[in-house]
Parts: structure tokens; C-alpha cells; sequence
């Protein structure tokens, strides 16, 4: 036991036994959270609309805000978690525009930082390694191994682990839902077996065999021989591409492709139940990725008939050896896979990429393909869902680029927290380019309350925009610029603390809409006042930004407005590497722009610190 241990590098305790014990979800008191609004729609509003906002939203909390503040509260007396099923309806399963483009996270996988550049005839070697350390994961959340996260030394919440493996969003005509037949040890039977998709066509093999995973030997056995009848065989129809389109349009082919012949409902489920898919990307020489922008943006918008869009993990082995995912978001933040791929990455660095294992293959079944029976009707579908879906995807500018002047450790000795850092260098970076401020939505981990995912921390505050302004501002002194720059991170640091502890008050004015929502009453004047989505309110942010973590780990979102960016950072000891998103068909927006002009900000604010002191 005590060497399991070490590998494994738990105690005794198991991944999931704290679940029962962590706190419920709070509900803000309602003044607090109309304060906290009214203070970050500021940055948005002159004098006159800031009195009529403000005048809105005394009238509300004397008014209606107090009995829907009474309601919430006696929802949150009977739900440990109040938001929960309202957050994945609301954010996610409501949706009807195409999810795999609008809301799926994606990123270059494993292999990419230690392998670079790319060997050729590599991909079913590092696809075969990666998927057995994918599996030993897999085995780490089956036997609860998995070691369990902590802030201090406060439990977190680990539900969200238990939606990585055999999860699918299945569609439906007014509202998706999510299946998971995830089950650790001790709750029985799991399924083990994988989907694998390559030229249109879906396969499917266990990954385990007389109770043992399969050793990345067998399973190069597996892939050779799919990507062999691939390459010698006819392209199949493409299905997945279907996952790609509107929601209540992928509802009604898929009713229809079930009423052609009951045998596809249960081809679909052995996808929807599969532990993950792989995606062996045969694509032609363009579509191969080159730098960490290329395999980003294919990671995200590649060949949509080769990716299930609807899996909670889709894990990409692009034809050079480079390894890319696609997640859908709504069972899970993009936490749950950071932690996968640093795992797998680690254990990449450790076995120096290779497998050192034995060669020898059991006996074990070749890979089946579904075949599904299809009509000319579908067939038709398919080849407009990928229409649309290139459309769309052609006009997504990507770029992820890496810093490297300087990162994590020169930025502490400054004393500043390097998210922080961060944040405010885009504030910079934004004002710079575009003359105004920006609604900026910061995801905030929510993960200390029971079945905890997010909440919106907004760093647009007034703070920052003073300080970007004296940066700006010729006649401003360094000594003033430096006090601005100070004032504005601890406002930050506060923000972030308060959405931390479930104080923060984007997620409670949802609350109190959706309760208005329920009661059947109209919506309150205080979500219809145009400061409410100036200010990023009902999903209007201009900056949609993430830090993914201190890893080798990136991924990228589209940006959540056509007029936004989508930036996702994550920072090393010596660098910080951003992946930037924006829309070409708005002429406003630039990613690239945005990112070199961050880039500067980061110069700009450590030079700031350095001779401020001096």
C-alpha cells in the first residue's frame, strides 16, 4: 500500500468523502450585493446615468428585490447548492446556438512544451501513451486516489471530477440535458470502453481487459489498426459534425436518425456512455499545426466530423504527433481537465515520452464501428452542419502566444499577486487600444461550497480605470501613477477574495432574476436598465478572461460578444502565455493588437514598480 501511495501521492483519504460535509452555498445579503453592483457599474456611466441606475436600484431593494431576497433564501434552506441547477440550465442547457462553437473550451494537449517540434509518424505512439495515462486518471477517480484539492487546508468541492469520464450533453428541442454513468469502485460497474473518431467514421474498443487497462502497446494495436482501415477504406459520413450545429436543430435530426431504425439509439449511447473520445485528426497538410496558435485554434475549430462535441472530453492526436482537447463546459469549468492534462504531462516528462513497459499484446477484441443506418435527408444535414460550422469558424481570429521576459517570480518580488498582474496589464492593454474601459468578467472559483463552480469577478473597477488613465496621462508623476496602481490591485485582490468566499453578487442578481422568472412576475426594471448590460450583466462582457492555472496547461474560448476577446493565461516562474480570441468579421477587435499591447503592459507595470522604488 505504501508504495500505491507514493505514486499516487494521496493519504489515506478519498477524493470524494469530504462532499457530505462541505458548506452550503450562501446567499448574499441583498444590500451588500446591490452596493457591489452599483460600485462596478461606475466605469460604464456619466454623472446622470449613475444617478438613474442608482435611484433603479434603491427602488428595487425597497421594493420587489425584498420579496425575492425572502424567496431565494428559502430555496437556498432546502438545496445545498441554490444556483446549481439554475447555473447549468441557464448557462449551458438552454443554449440553443451551436455549443461547440459558442461555449466549448479547448487547447493544445500534453506533449507540446517537452516534444516541440513535431516528429512525423508519431501520432499513434504519443496518442497510445497519452490515452493509458487518461486511463490511469480514470482509474485514480474510480478508486477515489485522487488527491483532494484544497485552499489552505480547506477541502474543495471534487464533484465536478466525477462529470470528466463517460459524460455527454444530449440535445434537446427547448433544453439539453447531460448524462454521466460515472461510477467510482465502491458504487459498481462503469463503463471502460472508448469511442474513436477518424475520416467520419466512429469505432469503438474496451480499454480494459480481464480487469486490467490496456498497456499503451495494445492500445497502438487498436489505433493502428482503425487508422489502417481508414486510410485503405472510403471516408465515412461524418456524423459528428451534427454536434456542431444549433441545439434544437441537432435535437430534431437526432429524433429523426432515431425513428430511421432503433439500432442508432444505441449506437449513440455507446458514444454518449464511452469513457472519452479519441480523435485521430487525419487532416490534410494545412490543417496541421505548426505553433501553439495553430494547434489552439484547431483545437477549438478543427474538422467538426471529428470531434463529438457534446463529449465532456474529446482528446485530439493531430497527424504530427501533437495533442489537442475539446471540452464541452457544461458539466464541468475548465479546472477538471487543467488537472488531467498537468497529470498526463507530468507523466510524459517522467517516462521521457516514451512507454518502458512490455511489448506484449494480449489477445484482446479488435475495434468495432458503429454504422449507423442513414437516409439522404441526414446525409443532407451533415453536409450543412459542416457548411455553417466552417462559416462560423472562419471568422475566429486565435493567437496564443508566450512572454517571456519575465513571469511568476520576477512579479512576487514586486509583492503583486501575478493574477492580479495580469488583470490589470488587460485593463491597460484594452483602454490602449480601444480610448474606454471594458466590462471584464474574471472567473472566481466557488469550489469551497458544496457542488461549487464559479462566480463573476469583475476587474473593470473604477481603481483600474483611474490608474489606466494616469498611465495615459503625460502630466501624471510616477509617484502617483505608482499609488493608482496600488489602490487598484488591492480593490482587485478584495473583489476576489469576497467571489471566493460566495460573496460576490453577479450569480445572486441571476438568483433573484430567475426567482422573479418562476413567480411568474416581470422582470425587475434593474435587469432591463441599460447600465445592467453596459456593465457585462446577462452575459454582455466585453473581456471574457480565465486564469488557467500555474501549469504547462493553456486552452481558449471564443469571446462571450461579437464586439469582445476571449483571453485565457496561464503563468510560469519565467513566462506568461496567453491565448487570445476575437471575431475578423468586427472591425473593432483585434486579438493579435490586444495581445501585443498586453504584452507591453506587462513591461509597463514592472517598470512602474521598479523605479517607483527606487
Amino acid at each position: 500500500m505504501n508504495m500505491e501511495n507514493q505514486v499516487t501521492d494521496t493519504s489515506e483519504e478519498r477524493t470524494f468523502q469530504y462532499q457530505r460535509t462541505l458548506p452550503s452555498l450562501p446567499v448574499p445579503s441583498l444590500d451588500e450585493s446591490l452596493k457591489k453592483y452599483l460600485d462596478s457599474v461606475k466605469s460604464f456611466l456619466n454623472q446622470e446615468e449613475y444617478q438613474r441606475t442608482e435611484s433603479i436600484v434603491k427602488a428595487f431593494e425597497n421594493g420587489i428585490g425584498k420579496e425575492l431576497q425572502q424567496k431565494l433564501l428559502e430555496r437556498a434552506k432546502v438545496k445545498r447548492n441554490w444556483l446549481e441547477e439554475w447555473w447549468l440550465n441557464v448557462a449551458y442547457l438552454e443554449a440553443r446556438i451551436p455549443t461547440q462553437i459558442f461555449h466549448n473550451f479547448g487547447g493544445p494537449g500534453p506533449y507540446l512544451e517537452h516534444y516541440w517540434p513535431v516528429k512525423e509518424g508519431t501520432q499513434i505512439e504519443r496518442g497510445s501513451i497519452s490515452t493509458w495515462h487518461t486511463l490511469k486518471f480514470w482509474e485514480l477517480l474510480r478508486t477515489e486516489k485522487l488527491r483532494v484539492h484544497r485552499s489552505g487546508n480547506m477541502p474543495l468541492d471534487m464533484n465536478q471530477f466525477r462529470m470528466l469520464f463517460c459524460t455527454c450533453k444530449v440535445p434537446g428541442i427547448t433544453q439539453d440535458s447531460v448524462v454521466n454513468y460515472f461510477r467510482t469502485e465502491t458504487e459498481g460497474e462503469c463503463p471502460s470502453h472508448l469511442a474513436v473518431l477518424c475520416r467520419g467514421r466512429i469505432f469503438t474498443f474496451d480499454a480494459v481487459h480481464d480487469g486490467h487497462i490496456l498497456s499503451p502497446p495494445e492500445i497502438s494495436r487498436q489505433l493502428t489498426y482503425i487508422q489502417e482501415r481508414c486510410q485503405n477504406e472510403p471516408e465515412g459520413p461524418g456524423l459528428a459534425a451534427l454536434t456542431s450545429e444549433k441545439r434544437t436543430r441537432w435535437a430534431q435530426i437526432r429524433d429523426n436518425l432515431i425513428s430511421l431504425d432503433p439500432r442508432n439509439l444505441s449506437l449513440l449511447e455507446k458514444i454518449q456512455t464511452s469513457l472519452f473520445t479519441v480523435c485521430l485528426d487525419e487532416a490534410s497538410p494545412q490543417a496541421t499545426p505548426e505553433d501553439y496558435s495553430q494547434v489552439t485554434k484547431l483545437a477549438l475549430g478543427g474538422d467538426p466530423t471529428n470531434r463529438w462535441g457534446d463529449k465532456s472530453y474529446n482528446c485530439i492526436v493531430f497527424s504530427n504527433g501533437v495533442l489537442g482537447s475539446l471540452c464541452d463546459h457544461a458539466p464541468f469549468d475548465a479546472m477538471v481537465v487543467v488537472v488531467l492534462c498537468s497529470y498526463i504531462d507530468q507523466k510524459v516528462i517522467e517516462s521521457e515520452g516514451r512507454w518502458k513497459g512490455s511489448d506484449k499484446v494480449r489477445n484482446i477484441p479488435w475495434p468495432e464501428e458503429l454504422v449507423f443506418s442513414l437516409d439522404q435527408k441526414i446525409l443532407n444535414d451533415i453536409a450543412y452542419a459542416k457548411g455553417q460550422y466552417y462559416k462560423q469558424i472562419s471568422d475566429m481570429q486565435l493567437v496564443n502566444y508566450a512572454f517571456t521576459s519575465f513571469g511568476k517570480s520576477l512579479i512576487k518580488k514586486q509583492k503583486l499577486h501575478p493574477d492580479t498582474f495580469v488583470q490589470l496589464a488587460l485593463q491597460l492593454a484594452y483602454y490602449k487600444l480601444h480610448g474606454h474601459p471594458a466590462s471584464c468578467y474574471e472567473t472566481a472559483m466557488t469550489r469551497r461550497f458544496y457542488h461549487g463552480r464559479t462566480e463573476t469577478m469583475r476587474p473593470c473597477t473604477m481603481e483600474a480605470v483611474e490608474w489606466c488613465k494616469s498611465m495615459l496621462d503625460p502630466d501624471c508623476t510616477l509617484g502617483q501613477r505608482h499609488q493608482l496602481l496600488l489602490k487598484a490591485v488591492s480593490k482587485h485582490n478584495k473583489l476576489m477574495k469576497e467571489c471566493e468566499n460566495g460573496k460576490g453578487f453577479d450569480r445572486h442578481l441571476l438568483g433573484l432574476l430567475l426567482v422573479a422568472k418562476d413567480q411568474c412576475l416581470p422582470v425587475p426594471e434593474i435587469f432591463l436598465d441599460p447600465a445592467f448590460s453596459r456593465s457585462g450583466g446577462g452575459g454582455n462582457f466585453v473581456l471574457s478572461t480565465s486564469l488557467v492555472g500555474y501549469t504547462r496547461v493553456i486552452g481558449a474560448v471564443v469571446p462571450m460578444v461579437h464586439h469582445g476577446y476571449g483571453c485565457f493565461y496561464r503563468i510560469r516562474d519565467d513566462r506568461i502565455v496567453v491565448a487570445c480570441s476575437s471575431w475578423i468579421s468586427c472591425l473593432d477587435t483585434d486579438a493579435e493588437k490586444l495581445c501585443k499591447n498586453l504584452f507591453q503592459s506587462f513591461q509597463d507595470i514592472i517598470q512602474l514598480m521598479a523605479t517607483a522604488q527606487l
